[in-house]
């Protein structure tokens, strides 16, 4: 998910001038291919030290951006995913409370959601270093698969000691919900539910960006 948000979301700095940050990146499949798919960035255990930093003009020689650029950005996001062939009902939610900020969306094929990521990449309102083409499902073989995400340490290595600082306590949740049971799995760092029908990875963002963690998985169906 940029900074990494440069790996994430150019659209939502605010959230990321601290490292008490999640994010989670769910998706809900259905046997046919149908689906759900959210994204939560949550930053409310900062929320004390952002509203603060949210009254200042700059930090750190960056500048803060206001709630409405914020706002703009995210709108302007689900104006593209509602734009993506195949994604429908994109909803938006934002939280300048508690510094939440939702998207969420239907889709007919997982790969709607890829082409929906490169849309808000070639428009520059994903960083570069974002993973787009993250999912592939393959129906017949009652097989999905989580592509391999590549390395971004070239480009961590390249920050200040401060950016590098945001991704300190960040963390990285993906959850995937099926209607079909789980036979097996090729990365059994993901947690599997008791009933077979879900799984769970939750790592530290910076060992994603360093590929300490994997997050490619090849699940294959009962």
């Amino acid at each position: 998910m940029k900074n990494f948000l440069r790996l994430f979301l150019l659209c939502i700095p605010l959230l990321f001038l601290t490292s008490c940050f999640d994010i989670l990146d769910k998706v809900n499949i259905k046997a046919d291919g149908t689906g759900e798919y959210t994204i939560i960035l949550n930053a409310s255990k900062s929320k004390t030290r952002l509203a603060s930093i949210s009254k200042m003009e700059t930090i750190n020689g960056k500048k803060v951006p206001k709630k409405s650029e914020i706002e703009t950005k995210i709108n302007e996001a689900a104006r593209i995913f509602k734009g993506t062939p195949g994604i429908s009902n994109v909803k938006t939610s934002m939280d300048f409370d508690n510094y939440i900020i939702k998207l969420s969306c239907s889709f007919k094929k997982i790969e709607n959601i890829n082409a929906g990521l490169e849309k808000l990449k070639a428009q520059k309102i994903l960083g570069k270093m974002v993973p787009t083409q993250v999912y592939s499902q393959n129906l017949e073989k009652k097989t999905l698969i989580r592509n391999k995400v590549n390395t971004f340490k070239a480009d961590y290595d390249k920050m200040s000691k401060a950016d590098k600082e945001v991704f300190t306590d960040a963390k990285y949740t993906s959850i995937m919900q099926f209607e079909t049971p789980v036979k097996s799995q090729s990365n059994t760092t993901y947690v599997l539910s008791p009933n077979k029908k879900a799984l769970k990875l939750e790592a530290d963002i910076l060992d994603v960006i360093l590929q300490k963690k994997q997050i490619q998985n090849t699940i294959l169906f009962q």
